[in-house]
């Protein structure tokens, strides 16, 4: 099994002239990348840092960043990439947790970088800043690319060693460090390749943040056969229409948000992304409705719902996404899922009958898996038992045995002593032409413990008597009604596009009028 520097310097070998990465007007060849990739692993030695040690990235996805993640796969450095909007709170808790040897930022992640670690161990970090971005100790041109490159030469890392660390979201709490070995990244890829029937010189749509498993994947998976990166440091619907149809993007994986704002916006025609033949989502959930849109719209070759997470990357795959809306699939490649009794963390104790809720949890005995969180022995203890992972989410089998995802473990909405899923309520409503966009979470009540409570951000104007009358023709249990409709300008979510239910129940939203 190779380490991740060997496989790009086969990409490079198999396809040196291929053009492997866009960013704006910069275009690279594999060869001409590689020449770059060892000049950033030159700076890295400059640096001193040392195989295994972690840096820090608050990067968008633009040419630097993917050329920093690639350096520190040859160097052995593990990368360990945080959202280039977080506070300084959030990259000093980073930075500390990981023990970081050193921060790299960019001009919209300077007000945190600049001023991170104050007080802390973390002061006397090296910070290198791209784009003159205040408060560094280096600039990048300084140490990426005024060394020399180093001369062809094996890459100093193996598969048992760390590749990269990414940090869960954190929306209950801190985010939680999830290390990833060289093994685990080469499998993710493959498996990301055999899933998503990737061909040799895939062009891909580089927007989900390297930050985030879905990015990570698509660059890996992308070098693996010699296709191209686009990169979008930040997607914006009519510059991601612009890319497609510039650059023949064939492959998009991206969260369900970003299809919907895609097909929304009003320079959107299929004559655009008619280059496109394989789509892939994963995330959260796509909407029965989403669904139908992206199959009308794109008229895909391949449309895959991949089910998974950045701890284990693939749990389930459906390839047929359109057949059967909602539907995760089935267990992936060397997989085994089992939908165990809320309230159980026993791997044998099974839900009992087709259609029951209960929490998924997936095998850990094989590659695409992590060996456990970054110091967080309780997080651990929680989530890993007798060799399976428990997700936290909950869903069930039909008759058939493709798995339904339904929600958060935490997300469960417990109304007159029964459970209901957001999920459940928002694919009914979703379906009425007028709703753009709805989430679902349950409010406190003091008869019922919590009422079922709609947030809508309307196409048109529609009436909340409409809605509810549309879920009573639907096959949707009277109990599982929204008692109450909020008509919302947007609905809250996380950079990476998932509904932050916490903040419909907390209030924070604004209404319409």
């Amino acid at each position: 099994m190779p380490d991740l520097g060997r496989a790009f310097l086969a990409a490079a070998a198999r396809t040196p002239t291929a053009c492997a990465i866009v960013d704006g007007d910069r275009r690279l060849t594999y060869s001409a990348w590689l020449e770059r990739i060892r000049g950033a692993v030159a700076g890295l030695d400059a640096l001193g840092l040392r195989r295994g040690e972690r840096l820090v990235t608050a990067l968008r996805n633009r040419l630097e960043a993917a050329t920093l993640h690639w350096a520190c796969q040859f160097a052995g450095i593990v990368i360990t990439p945080v959202n280039w909007r977080a506070t300084r709170d959030e990259l000093d808790y980073v930075l500390e947790d990981a023990g970081a040897r050193a921060l790299v930022y960019e001009r919209v992640s300077a007000e945190a970088g600049a001023e991170s670690g104050a007080g802390t161990a973390a002061a006397s970090t090296p910070r290198i800043a791209l784009d003159g971005a205040r408060g560094a100790t280096d600039a990048w041109e300084g140490v990426f690319e005024s060394v020399a490159p180093l001369p062809p030469a094996a890459p100093r890392a193996g598969p048992e060693d760390v590749s990269l660390m990414l940090y869960t979201s954190g929306t209950t709490g801190r985010g939680k460090g999830v290390p990833r070995r060289h093994r685990a990244e080469d499998a993710a890829a493959l498996s990301c390749i055999a899933h998503h029937q990737y061909r040799f010189g895939e062009s891909t749509l580089g927007v989900m943040p390297l930050y985030h498993t879905m990015g990570v994947r698509a660059l890996l998976a992308s070098a693996y056969v010699g296709g191209c990166f686009v990169c979008q440091p930040r997607f914006d619907p009519a510059e991601a229409l612009d890319l497609i149809e510039g650059e023949r993007i064939s492959a998009l994986f991206l969260v369900p948000t970003l299809y919907h704002d895609l097909l929304s916006h009003p320079e959107f025609s299929p004559e655009r992304v008619a280059s496109v033949r394989r789509v892939s989502f994963a995330g959260m959930p796509m909407t029965d409705a989403l669904v139908r849109r992206v199959q009308e719209c794109i008229e895909p070759e391949l449309f895959v719902n991949h089910y998974g997470s950045s701890e284990v990357f693939t749990f389930t795959i459906d390839q047929h996404a359109a057949r059967k809306p909602g539907s995760a699939g089935r267990a992936g490649l060397n997989q085994e899922v089992r939908v165990v009794r809320l309230g159980s963390i026993e791997p044998e104790d099974l839900v009992a009958e087709v259609g029951e809720e209960g929490q998924i949890a997936v095998r850990l005995d094989h590659d695409e898996a992590f060996d456990g969180y970054w110091r967080r022995p309780d997080a651990d203890a929680k989530a890993l038992h007798q060799g399976w992972y428990f997700t936290g989410d909950t869903g069930y089998l039909d008759d058939e045995g493709d798995l339904f995802v339904t929600g958060r473990v935490d997300d469960i909405i417990i109304s007159g002593g029964e459970n209901i899923t957001p999920v459940e309520v928002e694919n009914v409503l979703s379906l009425h032409p007028a709703v753009a966009e709805v989430a679902v979470a349950g409010l406190p009540d003091e008869r019922w413990g919590q009422r079922v409570a709609a947030f809508v951000v309307r196409r048109e104007p529609v009436a909340e008597e409409a809605l509810d009358e549309h879920c009573r023709a639907s096959s949707l249990p009277a109990f599982k009604r929204p008692r109450e409709y909020t008509f919302l300008r947007a609905i809250p979510k996380s950079q990476v596009g998932k509904i932050l239910r916490r903040r419909l129940v907390a209030g924070e939203y604004e209404t319409e009028h």
